[in-house]
């Protein structure tokens, strides 16, 4: 799988520059976040790590989620994206964390949709929640590149709005 080389440099860079750290959590995606910061020039500098947590019972286990929350909602809400950013961002000790859970495949439990949440936490708070609809007949691999570079593009906004404030 290829990423656009020019965002995961970018990225990259200004990490780099700000001196910051990142670690990842997902589910949806099954690991191409983590796959994306490890093609970033220089990534040890940087990243410290992820989670793919696919199951409820991992998502309480390693990242804080409440069961009883994930269980009504399947583990896919704004809450449990932003409960899987602040948790990774504390487990991996980083100022930046991404979280993203969602369906790939449309699912009852989806009303035959295809989604996903994302959340953005900075310095141990959430900067940016925000959900990603797709089109039903979206294929799964599809769909989860699709979150990948979506997602990383707008990681991309909210670092350039954190180096103009600098």
């Amino acid at each position: 799988m290829e990423f656009q080389q020019n965002l995961l440099n970018y990225i990259s860079d200004a990490l780099i520059a700000t001196n910051e750290t990142i670690s990842i959590a997902e589910s949806v995606t099954s690991g191409l976040f983590q796959l994306a910061f490890s093609q970033m020039p220089n990534a040890s500098m940087f990243y410290k790590g992820g989670i793919t947590a696919y199951t409820l019972d991992q998502k309480v286990k390693l990242l804080n989620v409440d069961y009883d929350e994930g269980n009504s909602c399947d583990c896919v809400s704004e809450e449990i994206a932003e409960t899987m950013a602040l948790s990774v961002a504390k487990l991996f000790d980083t100022d930046w964390s991404i979280a993203v859970t969602g369906y790939a495949n449309p699912m009852r439990s989806s009303t035959y949709k295809i989604f996903s949440y994302y959340s953005f936490a900075y310095k141990g708070e959430i900067i940016l929640s925000k959900k990603l609809e797709l089109h039903p007949k979206t294929q799964a691999l599809g769909a989860q590149q699709y979150y990948t570079e979506f997602i990383l593009g707008c990681f991309k906004s909210e670092i350039n709005k954190l180096l103009i404030l600098k």
